[in-house]
């Protein structure tokens, strides 16, 4: 089987998932090409598997000016996705996977005509929000829900991916043209929570499939580590927080408050921050820059006592999978995805920004002890990435 994969990036989260599955696919005898852009963080850094080139640098860049400008995203990169379509009818895929196709790197009425025209059989996997809402990813910080019928005077048409004039209501028409009626098309989502909200979008109409992302447990594993001793904090209950990128989206706010009403044996230690963080934060909150080296990451999280995740928007946030791997129980939000990852096993969710139950909740876990940490790896196990990765090729043959 010949499988070609679509992304918007070859690093991050999404880049890694792509050439995990392309890894799986691979072990099973499948031929496998990875498209992506180029982009700042990959103009001269290659991946280890290598990948097609959709475009240039430069082309990207105009492209992403254009769709700023105009606020009609996935509408330019004409010469860029014609060339990628002659590479693929050479390859002549028998499955096309899509993953993330926003921000301008692609001419989705050209891509979708390709489909349909040659009744090509598709796998999108939905990292988040965007195919069926007239432009944001995300919406659940906001409670708007206009994207059930038709989307318009969008509150977040400023942001990712920016513009600067607020299209959201022909764009959600577009949208609806250009990504239904595909003949034999499989939505994969991560969490249960978004394949809800395809069932009530105008995606309804395809199949829906939940494959969760997966972590690497060979990395993500009770480990040493010298947090406690580096900073002082022996004798302290440690509450972790790890994003990279943190704003009020991702509950900066909850910390600080946190660090107001939390006894003084507690420490609140967030991972990820950088020196704007550092400027808002309280003196009893411990900030580390982001890391690179995971394994210094699993000895953090071993390190803690709970981890804390008041994320208001997100899919399937790995990062309480990484904690549970390394034997934290974990309490978030009941927000997106996210409580879906603990289970009364090896966690909580309490609703969304109800600080009281919060705190309540971190008191019990660190004080009581309910959680151990041989139940946490259990349920780590149900992320194992190799295992997701294969359920992708397990659809791809199905």
């Amino acid at each position: 089987m010949r499988i070609l994969q679509i992304n918007g990036g070859v690093f991050g989260s999404t880049g890694k998932i792509m050439f995990g599955i392309a890894r799986a696919a691979e072990k099973r005898g499948h031929k496998v090409m990875c498209a992506a852009p180029v982009t700042a963080t990959n103009r001269t850094a290659q991946p280890e598997n290598g990948y097609v080139r959709i475009g240039t640098y430069y082309s990207r860049c105009i492209s992403v000016l254009l769709a700023r400008i105009t606020g009609f995203e996935g509408c330019f990169s004409f010469f860029e996705t014609v060339a990628l379509l002659r590479r693929v009818k050479r390859f002549s895929p028998d499955v096309i996977h899509i993953h993330s196709i926003h921000n301008s790197y692609l001419n989705l009425p050209l891509l979708f005509r390709y489909i349909k025209k040659n009744n090509i059989r598709t796998v999108w996997t939905l990292h988040d929000c965007w195919a069926f809402t007239g432009h944001c990813p995300h919406f659940e910080a906001e409670g708007c829900d206009k994207w059930k019928a038709q989307c318009g005077d969008c509150p977040r048409y400023r942001d990712y991916p920016k513009s600067f004039f607020d299209n959201s209501g022909k764009m959600y028409r577009l949208k609806k043209k250009w990504f239904t009626g595909v003949n034999n098309m499989t939505v994969v989502t991560p969490s249960e929570w978004l394949s809800e909200l395809v069932g009530q979008s105008f995606l309804r109409d395809y199949p829906v499939k939940v494959i969760n992302n997966g972590i690497d447990l060979s990395v993500f594993k009770p480990a040493e580590g010298d947090l406690r001793e580096r900073y002082g904090l022996c004798d302290k209950k440690i509450v972790l927080g790890v994003s990279f990128g943190w704003d009020r989206k991702k509950g900066l706010d909850v910390f600080s408050a946190l660090a107001e009403r939390l006894p003084d044996e507690y420490r609140i230690v967030l991972v990820g921050t950088d020196d704007n963080v550092d400027k808002s934060l309280f003196d009893r909150v411990i900030s580390i820059h982001r890391t690179a080296d995971q394994q210094a990451l699993a000895g953090i999280y071993t390190a803690a006592d709970v981890f804390v995740n008041p994320t208001r928007e997100d899919t399937l946030p790995t990062v309480n999978m990484e904690a549970l791997a390394c034997g934290t129980p974990v309490i978030t939000f009941k927000t997106g995805g996210s409580g879906e990852i603990a289970d009364s096993s090896c966690g909580s969710a309490v609703d969304k920004d109800d600080m009281e139950m919060l705190v309540d909740e971190i008191r019990r876990v660190c004080e009581k002890n309910p959680y151990s940490k041989e139940s946490c790896l259990k349920r780590a196990g149900a992320f194992e990435m190799n295992e997701r990765f294969s359920e992708y090729t397990d659809l791809y043959e199905r």
